[in-house]
């Protein structure tokens, strides 16, 4: 059986791509030194401004660029693996991705499949959606890891894929707006794809007032073993294999089901 200490860091994301690389390392030393092997940031962690405009293609950049070596070399630093938000760039428009890197490089990367046009946002004028590909996973200490943007909690044939690819931790990275109810349906949302699954859940918000904060690491059951509040923060937590297999013992949801998800 094996273990892993899990780090989420709420933070505000800025328009000074310097600043936050600069953040991510100094929120990087505090959660590795805390203990955390695996690293998660929000969402637009490389540059974010409200309402999206223009500015996100101008300031994208590509898996090569700035953002994903600032990255590796603090994941170099600290021995660990960070995951986190990139505006990548795709043309006219830019894609929502995440990027998995360690002290070797890139590990694995998430385009946001679905795009956040609701609640009166239109996310599409600007982000180009990703394709329905395979998961990408990656192992650390004996758990495979895989990833969903924000949105995406909302569909929950996402995380089935996931799962169905091997995932044990679901690594959920947002910029979940704030809005009537949307801070129940954020903690909603999140254990229930803990609890369908049978996985940990692994989330990473902006703080107030843009996001909703509550950054939480849920365990196979639903419930939140460590989370942050509403203001910028870090919090750690241990999973554990052990743990998903007691609960799978118990209740072998995986194993009973009679549905398969195909993407359209």
């Amino acid at each position: 059986m094996s273990d892993l200490a899990v780090a989420v860091c709420q933070f505000r994301p800025s328009a000074s791509r310097a600043d936050n690389r600069a953040r991510v390392a100094e929120f990087t030393a505090k959660a590795a030194a805390g203990g955390a092997r695996l690293i998660v940031f929000p969402e637009y962690t490389s540059y974010f401004v409200e309402p999206m405009d223009a500015t996100f293609a101008e300031n994208s950049e590509t898996i090569e660029g700035e953002f994903v070596a600032a990255l590796q070399d603090a994941a170099s630093a600290h021995d660990v693996t960070i995951i986190a938000g990139l505006v990548e760039s795709a043309g006219e428009r830019v894609r929502n991705a995440l990027v998995a890197v360690d002290a070797t490089g890139l590990r694995a990367v998430y385009r946001k499949q679905h795009l956040y046009d609701a609640f009166g946002q239109t996310e599409s004028d600007w982000i180009e959606a990703g394709e329905l590909d395979e998961p990408q996973t990656l192992d650390i200490d004996g758990l495979r890891i895989a990833m969903m943007t924000c949105y995406d909690l909302r569909f929950p044939e996402v995380a089935r894929r996931l799962v169905d690819a091997g995932a044990d931790v679901i690594v959920v990275p947002a910029e979940w707006v704030r809005g009537p109810l949307k801070e129940h349906h954020w903690t909603t949302l999140l254990a229930a794809r803990a609890i369908e699954n049978t996985t940990y859940v692994v989330a990473a918000d902006h703080p107030t007032p843009i996001g909703v904060g509550h950054s939480q690491i849920i365990d196979p059951q639903g419930v939140v073993i460590a989370g942050v509040g509403t203001a910028e923060g870090i919090a750690v937590a241990e999973l554990s294999t052990a743990a998903i297999a007691k609960v799978r013992e118990t209740n072998p949801v995986l194993e009973l089901r009679r549905y398969r998800v195909v993407p359209r």
